[in-house]
């Protein structure tokens, strides 16, 4: 038996608040270095969301319920103990219209459970997907507050796109290249890069990337598209690229893929996609 198979009954009582003490923590251990029960979690995380959604829309009211429960409550108190053929008889009555509708009501339950089938099939990719766009949004804005409060210091400082993408090299999976600096007028700049540090996200090593202005620290999480989904939120094309504008926790995201690398641009201002854009790329010549 593998540890996932171990695991596997540990995901369910997460997700219920039911694991407590070490064996919280060795599957909280366990779960950020295995990307397959990562996944599962996620599955599931989404499944039990797609079940609270659907649940029923309307509830009978109060008044209605306590009409239902007296009357049953009436019928049952005029039977009379004596009538043992009257009872008879309706008892053969219950059996030959259970006999009789049976058939039909098996066949509206087959009906409804290939329903709710279909329904899964077609909405639980969807809910997954959701799920995973949304982590990589809370885990950008989480990595950007510890970046802003100081509790992620920059390990590499520079303000040369060149040495920072040359401090990167090697330390992920993927190729960080930041667009070449040219000469900008004075007066021109608008952001400024200050460095990059390595950071995690699900267990493998992304970059974060550093800007600032004069009055706001911005971050650029990239990481590999293999382990992100970007979805969601208010959908911008531009050229060849879809942007995705979300708010969270008190933060403006844009996230966005392109060559095979997941973005998302973390900050307090407002933007567009030729701000996003403008970040990495004020000092190009076009």
């Amino acid at each position: 038996m593998s540890r996932c198979d171990e695991h596997h009954a540990d995901i369910l009582l997460y997700l219920d608040n039911a694991l407590i003490g070490q064996k919280l923590e060795d599957f909280r251990a366990h779960l950020a270095n295995c990307s397959d029960c990562q996944r599962c979690l996620e599955e599931e995380r989404a499944l039990s969301s797609l079940l609270r959604e659907t649940r029923p829309l309307y509830l009978a009211p109060q008044a209605l319920r306590t009409r239902v429960a007296a009357a049953a409550g009436q019928v049952s108190a005029r039977t009379p103990s004596s009538d043992l053929s009257g009872r008879a008889r309706t008892q053969g009555l219950k059996r030959w219209l259970g006999d009789f509708t049976r058939p039909a009501l098996s066949w509206k339950l087959l009906a409804a459970m290939t329903l709710i089938l279909i329904l899964t099939l077609v909405f639980i990719p969807g809910a997954v997907q959701r799920v995973r766009a949304k982590d990589y949004v809370e885990a950008a804005t989480a990595i950007h507050r510890s970046y802003r409060d100081g509790v992620l210091p920059l390990q590499c400082r520079s303000r040369s796109p060149e040495a920072v993408t040359d401090w990167f090299a090697g330390k992920t999976s993927f190729h960080v290249q930041l667009p070449t600096s040219q000469f900008v007028p004075k007066g021109k700049t608008v952001y400024w890069l200050t460095g990059g540090r390595l950071v995690s996200y699900k267990g493998n090593p992304a970059a974060l990337v550093a800007y600032e202005t004069p009055t706001e620290k911005i971050s650029l999480l990239v990481a590999s598209e293999k382990f992100v989904v970007v979805a969601g939120g208010e959908e911008v094309r531009s050229g060849n690229l879809t942007f995705h504008y979300q708010s969270e926790a008190n933060f403006e995201v844009i996230t966005w893929t392109n060559h095979g690398l997941a973005y998302a641009l973390v900050s307090s201002l407002m933007g567009s996609p030729q701000h996003s854009c403008l970040v990495c790329h004020q000092n190009m010549a076009d």
